[in-house]
C-alpha cells in the first residue's frame, strides 16, 4: 500500500524544450529496462494505474514474460502540461493523462509519443458556488474557473467547445480559467476562499463538491462530447520499440486492472481509498459512483477525432493524424468499436 507521504511525491520537471522534443525518439537501442517509471494524476480517472501499483501487477506480468524482477515507481503529477514534460524529459516512461495533452504531444514530437490504450471515459462537471450562474452566459469577468491545465487539458478543450457552441467564440471563457489541481480546486470552492468560484472537475472531487448545498452544476462534459475517451496511457515510440516485453507487460497489467474494476466496483473503491488515503467519500459512496453507467473503464478508444478535429481546426495542433490510429500504438487498433 502506498503511504500518504509517497502519494504526495512530486517530480521536479523541467520546462518543455526543443531539445527534449528532438530527443524523444533518439535513445540508443539497449537491453530492456529493469525499472519502469509511471506518472499518474489525481482522481478516479487514474484508478486502473492505482490498482496496478497497489497489486504490483506490472511486476507480476513482467516476471511471467521472463523479464525477471523489475521495479516500478509511480509519481504523482498534476495536469497535462506536467505529465507531458515528465514523459519528454525521460523522468517517466509512461503517463496516465488527458487525451488532448497527448494529441498535442504527438503533433509536437512528430509521432514520437503515442497513446498505449484508452483508460476510461467519464463525465466532468462544471460546478460553481455563484448562485447567479445558471448557464455559460452568466459568467462574468469576476468569476474564475479552475481546471487542471489551461488550454491543454480535456477540461479546457471541452470548455472551449462549449463556448463556441454558446457564443460562437471558442476562446470566450479562456481568460476566466486558472490552472489548479483538482483537490486544491475542490477545497477552494468548498471553503469559499475566493481563489476560484467554479471548477471544471473530475470524479470524485465534483461529487464531493455537489454534496454542499451552496454548490450546483452548470454543465456536464457529456452534454458537449458524449462518453468520449478522456484518459489514456502513453509512452514514447523508442520505449515501445526497445522494450517490447516490458511494454506488453504494462498493457497486460492495465487490462487486469480495468477488468478488476468492472468486475468488482466495491473492491475497486476500497483500493482507491487504500492507495490515496482519500476519505472524503465513503466506500459506499465511491462504489455507487463507480457503478454509474456514466463511468466507463475500457482500453478501447472512443471519440478520439472529436477532440483532434476541433483542436487542429483552431491551431492547437501542429499537424493532424489521418485517423485515430495514428495516435495509438497497434495493440488497440483492432479492438471492436474503437474510433
Amino acid at each position: 500500500m502506498r503511504s500518504k507521504a509517497s502519494i504526495t511525491r512530486r517530480l521536479c520537471i523541467s520546462m518543455l524544450t526543443a531539445t527534449s522534443l528532438a530527443a524523444a525518439g533518439s535513445t540508443p537501442a539497449a537491453a530492456e529496462v529493469s525499472e519502469v517509471k509511471i506518472g499518474i494524476q489525481f482522481g478516479l480517472g487514474h484508478l486502473p494505474l492505482m490498482i496496478m501499483e497497489h497489486n504490483k501487477w506490472i511486476e507480476e506480468e513482467a516476471k511471467a514474460a521472463g523479464l525477471g524482477n523489475i521495479t516500478t515507481k509511480y509519481f504523482q503529477l498534476a495536469g497535462s502540461a506536467a505529465v507531458n514534460d515528465a514523459l519528454l524529459s525521460g523522468s517517466v516512461d509512461f503517463t496516465s493523462g488527458g487525451l488532448t495533452g497527448i494529441a498535442i504531444l504527438w503533433a509536437a514530437s512528430k509521432g514520437k509519443v503515442k497513446a498505449v490504450a484508452a483508460v476510461d471515459a467519464m463525465p466532468f462537471y462544471l460546478t460553481t458556488s455563484n448562485p447567479n450562474i445558471k448557464t455559460l452566459k452568466d459568467f462574468t469577468a469576476s468569476d474564475k474557473i479552475a481546471l487542471p491545465a489551461v488550454k491543454v487539458s480535456p477540461q479546457a478543450i471541452v470548455l472551449q467547445m462549449a463556448a463556441e457552441k454558446e457564443f460562437g467564440d471558442y476562446s470566450k471563457l479562456d481568460s476566466l480559467t486558472v490552472t489548479m489541481k483538482h483537490p486544491d480546486a475542490m477545497l477552494a470552492l468548498l471553503s469559499g476562499s475566493g481563489a476560484v468560484n467554479s471548477h471544471l472537475g473530475f470524479p470524485p472531487y465534483q461529487q464531493v463538491e455537489l454534496k454542499d448545498p451552496k454548490i450546483h452544476r452548470v454543465l456536464s462534459s457529456y452534454d458537449i462530447v458524449g462518453p468520449a475517451t478522456i484518459v489514456v496511457l502513453a509512452t514514447k515510440t523508442n520505449f515501445y520499440e526497445e522494450n517490447p516485453k516490458t511494454y506488453r507487460a504494462v498493457v497486460a497489467a492495465l487490462k487486469r486492472a480495468i477488468d478488476f474494476i468492472n468486475d468488482n466496483r466495491r473492491a475497486a473503491a476500497e483500493a482507491y481509498i487504500a492507495v490515496t488515503n482519500d476519505k472524503t467519500l465513503s466506500v459506499d459512496d465511491l462504489t455507487k459512483l463507480l457503478e454509474s453507467p456514466e463511468m466507463n473503464y475500457s482500453m478501447t478508444p472512443n471519440g478520439t477525432m472529436k477532440f483532434v478535429d476541433f483542436m487542429y481546426a483552431r491551431g492547437m495542433l501542429k499537424s493532424k493524424p489521418a485517423d485515430w490510429k495514428e495516435l495509438f500504438f497497434p495493440n488497440v487498433h483492432d479492438l471492436p468499436g474503437a474510433n
